[in-house]
């Protein structure tokens, strides 16, 4: 071959080998950061940037939050996921692992139920349940449980708690009334923003925070029967007077996501209500979160409530009422996406609520750190003695002394034996309540809460009773069948004590979701139980594990003393006993009112003016214990009420202050509570209103002023035309230890 041919061969040879090495090295170096991959930008950018690179199927998928408790999470590739909820633990690596290897690797944003505690977490601190807390009247407590829980939640790869619940409880037979904070929206709304803000911490980008959901929005609790998700007749102004302004309180309070309700309004289904969505939680209240619908909610609209014929309408009501996320409707993904493709919805309809929830995943950083599962973290966060304290903190302020007639709290002197008898008295499940690992939101086979961080009834006065004290125990009957076998052995238990602890109430059987009662009288063998222990002739503190308020027989009425613990938790064992031998002074106020029979219903304290007579022909309509009712082992004086300003000027807060006195013997804390009563308005109003409230601790025989402000808002009420205003004249200032009205001290004011 000639020479020059040669040369011209290796020549080429060399120059193609150059290109290989150059071409391999630029393989190997740093690709270009993609615009939304890079944090030094605004996420306005980014989220631009993302979803012009996105597909209409990996945009459909983002708006999907798949049930993940099953084995196989292909559906992360399959339908781009681009949130998962009821997941726990390493398979949480496993997701995210998953979601890294979509083309786009947008990260998963993770939620779990995280209602009075990190539920469903072994191990995990389990506060009182949510009517239980509310019964401190302590927003600061309040906020330290949602912090506590927060940092359980966050090192486990959860981001998000659907947490806090602000339905307001109207009848008592519905199966979630012990997930409230009670009665009264201003109680609502302060507790759940302080909720929020112990759960958000620092705000979205803190790694120990998780996101607060304000649910069920709105007017989930008006039911019909009691029963649950039925229908809510509530007009848009009843709305405004009582059910909404607790969530819009949660939204000032910075919540960054909301939750729908299941029930319908006025035929239209929550998950659908343009106006409650849209115009009022979006436009009128500037919310900039994301929406979630409640489980399938997008799927019911199909086969319960029968407003769509198939997924595709079902996906465009859904849409364009304004929600952002579907939770667990896997026949979503296909209808939108039809509804797109066959032009019945704009893709850029798609795009409003992809870019709300991108923007929500690049403000708390999760592009940069998913926050995976740090379980060695975990296992000591829920080990912290501090977390176990604040639980404890909790259960002794959510402790509410009903009645006494001077045999509490118990004299080591006199009391050498106490029977502790009943079905609830030994029974950690009942006393953790709803929302917990063994309730029915998993299956048996995901087991229980470790017994051991469970303190019962039992356990406490055991652990607690004075040197020389002996405690028996008979669990007497059971709550959810009628064989009173036990009750012989209780008896005998009783007579050979000095005093009986009868600890009774309610079962997870007949509480929670889709479990509304007919009745609210205590199930099974209890009041044969009560009425057997009465015949005895001991003294009898009657103790309350409950949910919800029940009606009492009249052998509890006549008991000695009653005290309520509803779903106390973890440590409502312990601070039961501290109470009965006297080391703690019972402080908590009820948030519910007590009925005496089921037939009162509505029994809350915040009546509408107006109707003949003020009882029924055959019963009295007040309440056996009402909203505000807590006794002490002390006793409180107030005097000296004053208002500041006696004519209040447009815009101005007024400011109340009153003398409270300890005139007992033992220190204590008292929960001033304050009411507002518009004398005349131009549509019907209720009675009073709650509008301020205060903690005191008073040395005995100590008095101290206390004042409590008044905004401007305190004086509103929502007229005939749905609008919040303040309408001129007089108004009375109502303050004292409850709502009774002979319990308050009266002044009067008038507005300009």
């Amino acid at each position: 071959m000639h020479k020059y041919r040669l040369l011209a061969i290796y020549s080429a040879a060399a120059v193609l080998a150059v290109l290989l090495a150059a071409l391999g090295a630029f393989a190997q170096s740093p690709a270009p950061t993609l615009p939304y991959r890079n944090p030094a930008l605004g996420v306005d950018e980014r989220v631009a940037d993302l979803v012009g690179r996105m597909t209409l199927e990996e945009k459909v998928g983002q708006l999907m939050m798949w049930d993940a408790r099953d084995e196989d999470l292909s559906f992360i590739n399959t339908r781009h996921a681009g949130s998962i909820l009821h997941i726990l633990g390493a398979r949480i690596n496993r997701a995210m692992d998953l979601a890294a290897k979509e083309r786009l690797a947008i990260p998963l944003l993770v939620g779990e139920d995280g209602i009075h505690g990190h539920s469903f977490w072994k191990g995990a601190t389990i506060f009182p349940t949510e009517l239980a807390m509310a019964a401190s009247w302590n927003p600061e407590l309040l906020e330290q449980v949602g912090r506590v829980t927060a940092e359980e939640m966050a090192p486990t790869g959860i981001h998000w708690t659907f947490s806090p619940v602000l339905c307001l409880t109207r009848d008592l037979r519905w199966g979630r009334t012990g997930e409230t904070f009670g009665e009264d929206p201003y109680l609502i709304g302060e507790f759940g923003a302080a909720l929020i803000r112990g759960y958000q911490g620092k705000g979205l980008n803190d790694p120990t925070a998780v996101l607060a959901t304000a649910k069920h929005y709105a007017g989930y609790s008006e039911t019909q029967g009691g029963r649950d998700a039925s229908e809510a007749d509530i007009s848009r102004r009843k709305l405004r007077s009582y059910f909404l302004p607790p969530f819009e309180r949660a939204a000032r309070a910075g919540a960054m996501t909301f939750m729908t309700g299941y029930q319908s309004m006025d035929g239209v289904p929550s998950t659908v209500n343009h106006w409650l969505l849209t115009d009022v939680l979006k436009t009128e209240w500037g919310f900039r979160g994301v929406l979630v619908t409640d489980w399938d909610n997008v799927g019911r609209l199909v086969y319960e409530q029968k407003v769509a014929k198939t997924y595709a309408d079902a996906a465009i009501m859904a849409l364009r009422a304004g929600n952002d996320i579907i939770m667990t409707t896997p026949q979503f993904y296909e209808g939108a996406i039809e509804a797109v493709r066959s032009g019945r919805l704009a893709e850029s309809e798609i795009d409003a609520p992809v870019r709300r929830l991108l923007a929500l995943k690049f403000r708390m950083g999760l592009f940069e750190n998913p926050r995976r599962p740090d379980l060695a973290r975990a296992a000591v966060e829920t080990a912290r003695p501090d977390h176990r304290a604040v639980n404890l903190a909790m259960a002794r302020q959510s402790l509410i002394l009903l009645q006494n007639n001077g045999l509490l709290p118990l004299d080591a002197a006199k009391v050498k034996s106490i029977a502790v008898i009943g079905p609830n008295a030994d029974d950690d499940l009942q006393q953790l309540g709803d929302w917990s690992l063994g309730s029915p939101q998993h299956p048996p086979e995901a087991g229980k809460q470790p017994r051991e961080k469970t303190t019962t009834a039992l356990d406490g006065i055991r652990a607690l009773a004075p040197q020389g004290t002996s405690v028996r125990y008979e669990r007497g009957c059971s709550i959810i069948d009628d064989d009173l076998s036990g009750i012989p052995a209780a008896v005998a238990a009783a007579q050979a004590s000095d005093v009986v602890v009868a600890v009774v109430g309610d079962h997870l059987r007949f509480i929670g979701e889709t479990n509304s009662t007919a009745t609210l009288e205590l199930q099974g063998g209890q009041v044969a139980l009560l009425d057997a222990l009465e015949k005895t002739g001991k003294p009898t503190i009657v103790v309350l594990v409950n949910s919800k308020p029940l009606v009492l027989p009249p052998s509890a009425k006549r008991a000695a003393a009653i005290v309520e613990g509803f779903n106390p938790g973890m440590e409502g064992g312990r601070a039961l006993a501290e109470a009965l031998f006297g080391q703690l002074n019972p402080s908590g106020k009820l948030t519910i009112s007590i009925p005496v029979h089921v037939g009162q219903q509505p029994v809350f304290y915040s009546q509408v003016r107006g109707q003949h007579g003020d009882r029924y022909a055959d019963l009295t309509q007040e309440p056996l214990f009402p909203f505000g009712h807590g006794l002490s082992y002390t006793q409180y004086r107030y005097s000296n009420l004053k208002i500041a300003t006696p004519t209040l000027a447009r815009g101005q807060a007024e400011t109340v202050s009153v003398d409270v006195e300890n005139s007992g013997h033992r220190e204590g804390d008292e929960i001033v509570e304050v009411y507002v009563t518009d004398v005349v308005t131009s549509v019907t109003w209720v009675n009073k209103a709650l509008k301020g409230f205060t903690r005191v601790h008073l040395a005995p025989g100590e008095k101290k002023t206390v004042q409590v402000s008044l905004p401007w808002e305190s004086f509103q009420i929502v007229d005939a035309e749905g609008r919040s205003v303040v309408e001129p004249g007089a108004f009375e200032i109502r303050v004292g230890p409850s709502s009774r009205d002979r319990d308050l001290l009266k002044a009067t004011l008038a507005v300009q």
